[in-house]
């Protein structure tokens, strides 16, 4: 197990923000996305202390849930085979069955080992209920449950530890939002002098609630003005984005997550949201697994690839 968490050298890069035609303020990309390979981003912070539990308690197996391109599902699969796990993931949408080899995800994962098992979106919606967990330990036996996403309380710990006691420098942190779980962890660690500001993927901000349950600090805010229309959802100028950025910075950026937070952020500058002289740190929480699979999708729609 400590092979896969330790040593791992945290990068932060100064953006050069003259080349994005703005000058009065500061941003740093944290390289989260760089501890490692297939597990990567806030998918490490949020497994490292499951697993951990998991392995306490004597688990062989994790079992968890996800989308046709969840980084989550990712995630878990490549850390179960390189720990010696076996892994289940129950994937939303019974039309993905027999179509996993044209999914570079779905692929992934159960060329990683795990088992793979379809349920209908009805069916998905009834995730968190205690019948059908009770139907999946007679499907499948004794596993470790590890919800949609990563995110719980071990979760939102490994997400504490994206933050440092030299990032207290910063004025803004700044964090793509999905379930909460990693913005929840990044507020529990700031200091009450900085603004936490989570840039949702989805439309809305009801992630305040789950945040709510998580930390008891209020010095954060969900910008879902940069959502491009909803989860997943990506439009071509959002692709000359990313593209662009990686041209000028040689960082990629995936388009679910930090790529809308990134654009945002700029925007945010160019408008003036920041104060004068203002550090910022935004954290890059990987994803970039997923980009082929968007490609495939764009491909489809004859808008223009992410390099």
């Amino acid at each position: 197990m400590q092979t896969l968490w330790q040593n791992k050298s945290i990068t932060t890069e100064k953006i050069d923000l003259s080349a994005f035609g703005i000058n009065d303020c500061s941003l740093y990309l944290r390289r989260e996305d760089l501890l490692h390979p297939f597990v990567s981003g806030n998918k490490f912070r949020k497994l490292k202390y499951n697993i951990e539990a998991a392995q306490l308690q004597k688990h062989d197996t994790l079992l968890t849930f996800g989308g046709a391109f969840s980084n989550h599902i990712a995630a878990v699969a490549a850390a179960g085979k390189e720990l010696g796990l076996k892994t289940i993931g129950i994937i939303r949408g019974e039309e993905l069955k027999g179509k996993v080899d044209e999914n570079p995800t779905l692929s992934f994962a159960q060329n990683c080992g795990m088992q793979l098992h379809f349920a209908s979106r009805e069916l998905y919606r009834e995730k968190e209920s205690l019948k059908f967990k009770d139907d999946l330990r007679k499907l499948f036996g004794d596993f470790y449950l590890l919800p949609e996403g990563g995110t719980n309380s071990l979760a939102i710990k490994g997400c504490e530890e994206i933050l440092k006691k030299e990032d207290a420098v910063y004025d803004y942190i700044c964090v793509p939002v999905g379930t909460g779980g990693t913005i929840s962890g990044l507020i529990n660690a700031s200091k009450h002098n900085q603004t936490v500001l989570g840039f949702s993927a989805l439309k809305g901000t009801f992630q305040t609630s789950e945040i709510s349950k998580h930390t008891s600090k209020m010095n954060f805010e969900i910008i879902d003005s940069y959502c491009f229309g909803g989860y997943g959802k990506i439009d071509i100028d959002l692709v000359r984005f990313i593209n662009e950025f990686r041209l000028k910075t040689r960082i990629p950026l995936d388009p679910v997550y930090t790529g809308k937070m990134i654009y945002g952020i700029l925007d945010l500058l160019k408008k003036g949201y920041f104060m004068e002289n203002s550090c910022i740190l935004a954290v890059h929480t990987g994803g970039l697994q997923g980009v082929p699979g968007m490609n495939k999708l764009l491909l489809k729609k004859q808008l223009p690839l992410i390099e």
